[in-house]
């Protein structure tokens, strides 16, 4: 069984936790994100003439289309934020080539849904970074837009810095927006863990891109000291049930005050893992300045 290094890992990660979607483009007529948002809110409506509210497959694929707008610029000056962008565009294209399975979640349109206002937080939080509103930039999102711009780090660590603002940090707040509950009140759990099903068929092909497209480093054999794969995968499937149980805190609070202080420590233990994550993973003697140099060398060779 190949081994994986804890950083490659939380790539891993992401993939699991990404409840996102995408098609190829011609797969679907156009529909143009910017005319999704006026109308779209975190309330699914099945029989909403919105396509995000009512969780229609078309709402699936112009997230994909917007991911890919997005991220086609990052790649072509290698901008360090495209890591995480492409991760997040594999994931969502494995979403939605999954959901061709009508039988695979108990409520698809609930969970196409959750992928727009999933997506929303990360393109808000990305939007607000680069016209300089750091107010409104989550603190574990700063860290990994800052590490991304200072270029402070192998692929692997922006990765991971991406995956776990976007687990840690993001979703609890979609999934308490959405709800967590069915009209008849039974749980929609089950379809937050289908997610984590998934995850295996991105993972290799992914490592393999960024490797070849950008940092060669991510795929360079083991670190002392990891597990095998069976034991890393689990460190995202955890990630996203901490993430569903800190969502029942938020819908659970008895007040506004008690809510607040749900969100805030939310906020806090997403930052901190942040912190830990820029520590271990930043350039330094053990990544020296020939592993730096290797970063997108493709692009300057």
């Amino acid at each position: 069984m190949r081994r994986l290094s804890l950083p490659s890992l939380l790539l891993i990660g992401l993939l699991l936790l990404l409840s996102a979607g995408a098609a190829r483009a011609e797969d679907a007529p156009y529909l143009g994100w910017s005319a999704l948002l006026p109308g779209m809110t975190t309330e699914f409506d099945p029989s909403s003439e919105n396509e995000c509210s009512a969780g229609r497959t078309t709402c699936v694929d112009a997230v994909i289309r917007e991911m890919r707008r997005r991220f086609d610029p990052l790649a072509e000056s290698c901008d360090h934020d495209s890591i995480f962008a492409l991760a997040y565009l594999r994931t969502t294209e494995e979403y939605r080539r999954t959901i061709g399975d009508p039988t695979f979640f108990e409520d698809t349109a609930f969970v196409n849904h959750e992928d727009v206002v999933f997506a929303s937080l990360y393109f808000d939080a990305f939007d607000a970074w680069h016209r300089r509103l750091r107010a409104d930039v989550p603190r574990a999102w700063q860290i990994a837009f800052q590490s991304a711009a200072d270029r402070a780090m192998p692929a692997s660590g922006n990765l991971a810095l991406g995956i776990n603002a976007h687990i840690q940090r993001d979703l609890p707040f979609a999934l308490a927006a959405i709800g967590l509950v069915k009209p008849d009140g039974s749980t929609r759990k089950t379809d937050h863990d289908r997610v984590n099903e998934f995850l295996n068929r991105v993972t290799d092909d992914l490592y393999a891109e960024i490797a070849r497209r950008f940092d060669p480093t991510i795929d360079d054999g083991d670190l002392p000291g990891t597990a095998d794969d069976a034991a890393l995968f689990q460190i995202i499937p955890t990630w996203r049930e901490i993430a569903w149980r800190n969502a029942e805190r938020l819908v659970g609070a008895s007040s506004d005050e008690q809510r607040i202080q749900v969100a805030a420590g939310i906020e806090s233990y997403a930052a901190s893992q942040a912190d830990a994550i820029r520590l271990a993973e930043g350039y330094g003697p053990l990544r020296n300045s020939a592993a730096r140099d290797a970063y997108c060398s493709i692009h300057h060779g």
